[in-house]
């Protein structure tokens, strides 16, 4: 029977196969659980209650049981300190949308349970939503690219999306094939032309593989691995080199709450 685990980590690599360099298909983030259906030699086989995404995780990032969190980190990143006090050792980095359960409140700090101690001004409740998604991955423009990433640290293009929805409220699944899939069945499909005219910031654009932002009718906002790095380009050379190296793209999709 499967039992529920909490990251008590800063973040969790789910991977591909049991072992320390396994590939990363993607993270959990503090307070995330994941559903354990086994367990061998210190590696959880099981499923990310969050989206679904399914893999092994180390059991040393775990912790049962599970604490209903209270608030999210809505900094980009922030320090779990030792204590409540901004020259006691950090302990790790929690990232954007990482969860933790309130405990105690002393002076700037709140304690995160099972992890130590956040300053508070980097916390919102758990509830509290953006009201520009695409700020949000704005804000993550030059992190460095990281296959399977989500964290502020490193994330991969379709994390970005990713985690930049679910800081508005909106949950997207996480592989950018599943996303397109989500977007076609929800949100409006929008037709370019030639000279790609007509787009809108927050519209969704794919490739087979791949997914990046409008920021505006021009730009294109994507974590990838040409730059190695979250980027801001024009669309246009952008659709022609990846077509070039890749593929044609594949949709472009507009939310139906769309301003302009």
């Amino acid at each position: 029977m499967a039992e529920d685990f909490q990251v008590t980590a800063g973040v969790a690599a789910i991977r591909r196969e049991p072992r320390d360099d396994g590939m990363q298909g993607s993270q959990l983030l503090a307070g995330e659980v994941f559903s354990v259906e086994s367990e061998t030699n210190g590696w959880a086989e099981g499923v990310s209650r969050h989206d679904g995404y399914r893999g092994f995780v180390d059991m040393a990032a775990l912790s049962a049981p599970v604490l209903i969190p209270t608030h999210r980190v809505s900094a980009l990143r922030t320090y779990v300190f030792s204590e409540p006090d901004l020259k006691s050792a950090p302990r790790f980095l929690v990232s954007l949308n990482a969860k933790i359960a309130a405990g105690r409140r002393e002076g700037k700090f709140t304690e995160a349970q099972r992890l130590g101690w956040v300053f508070t001004g980097h916390l919102s409740a758990l509830d509290a939503t953006e009201s520009d998604w695409v700020a949000v991955a704005e804000r993550f423009l030059h992190t460095p690219y990281q296959w399977g990433g989500k964290e502020s640290l490193g994330l991969d293009c379709s994390g970005l999306v990713q985690v930049s929805l679910e800081a508005a409220g909106i949950r997207i699944p996480r592989d950018s094939k599943d996303q397109e899939a989500w977007a076609r069945a929800r949100w409006a499909e929008v037709e370019a032309d030639e000279g790609l005219s007509g787009l809108k910031r927050g519209d969704l654009v794919f490739w087979p593989g791949h997914v990046g932002i409008m920021t505006d009718p021009v730009h294109l906002l994507h974590a990838n691995a040409f730059h190695m790095m979250t980027a801001s380009e024009p669309l246009a050379p952008a659709v022609r080199r990846i077509a070039h190296h890749h593929a044609p793209m594949s949709g472009i999709f507009r939310s139906p709450n769309a301003k302009g």
